[in-house]
């Protein structure tokens, strides 16, 4: 009776350690502390004998590299995540994300289709795939993909944005502006003072660009985004010392500093 007990204590307290050591994992990420987050889930998913929860493991610990800038170790945590959980569309979301980031489209794209046969009402994956095909110059691929994120899932914010993005990125500037004044007037979000800002910037419009952007970052000013189109209407301005400490601000809120390396490329050298 006694050896149970003990044997009950024993794994009582390891379960608390666990769910202790995924807390502080998980508190690490919510600050920002990447680096932090960083070893606290690569301990989890070392240890973890689920393989459901260990495939969780790697992919946060995953996410928090690429935020390091550690693209490279992303896609490795990343692939060890989907050997622990073939079935996660999580996992196929974030290395068809990864894939794409690294130019490895193709790749990008086979992950995609594999992880809409789990998910199919996964935004991610079919907002990655738009951005690919945008990029690929296959328009209407990218709008079908957009309007099907639409289909199930009307109100979704990175829907309807990334369909005034295209326009944006064809040309079609007041067609887009048109767009996020709408989106605005339902619903003053950061992301879409930041996605205005940015399409004022490419309309050389930059007093309503600071505007913009200012906004966005007052009402969250965790969103990193905000700061990286910050630091390019300060480049536009011939402000490089107040453009790079945006980007500065950019990285420790989460934005992945080696997708910013052209950009810190212009950074007066201290």
């Amino acid at each position: 009776m006694k050896k149970h007990l003990l044997l009950v204590l024993l794994a009582f307290s390891f379960a608390n350690l666990y769910s202790q050591d995924a807390k502080t994992a998980e508190e690490c990420f919510k600050k920002a502390d990447y680096k932090c987050a960083e070893e606290q889930y690569l301990k989890l998913a070392e240890k973890e004998q689920i393989q459901k929860y260990q495939s969780e493991y790697y992919n946060n610990l995953g996410t928090a590299q690429r935020r390091l800038g550690k693209t490279s170790l992303a896609l490795k945590s990343y692939e060890a995540a989907l050997r622990a959980n073939p079935m996660s569309a999580s996992v196929y979301a974030n290395l068809a994300s990864v894939n794409s980031q690294k130019g490895a489209k193709q790749k990008a794209l086979e992950y995609i289709d594999k992880g809409l046969q789990i998910d199919p009402e996964n935004v991610d994956m079919y907002l990655t795939r738009s951005k690919i095909y945008d990029a690929q110059g296959k328009k209407e691929l990218a709008i079908k993909d957009l309007n099907q994120i639409l289909s199930f899932a009307p109100d979704n914010i990175f829907g309807r944005t990334g369909l005034a993005n295209l326009k944006k990125n064809n040309g079609d500037l007041e067609g887009a502006l048109k767009d996020y004044n709408q989106l605005l007037s339902e619903k003053p979000e950061s992301l879409l003072y930041n996605g205005r800002a940015d399409l004022y910037l490419k309309m050389k419009k930059p007093k309503e660009a600071l505007t913009d952007i200012n906004k966005a970052i007052s009402i969250d000013p965790k969103f990193a985004q905000s700061y990286v189109t910050k630091a390019l209407i300060l480049f536009d301005g011939a402000k490089p010392k107040e453009a790079c400490a945006n980007l500065e601000k950019a990285v420790a809120t989460g934005y992945e500093k080696a997708l910013l390396a052209e950009n810190f490329a212009k950074c007066p050298t201290k």
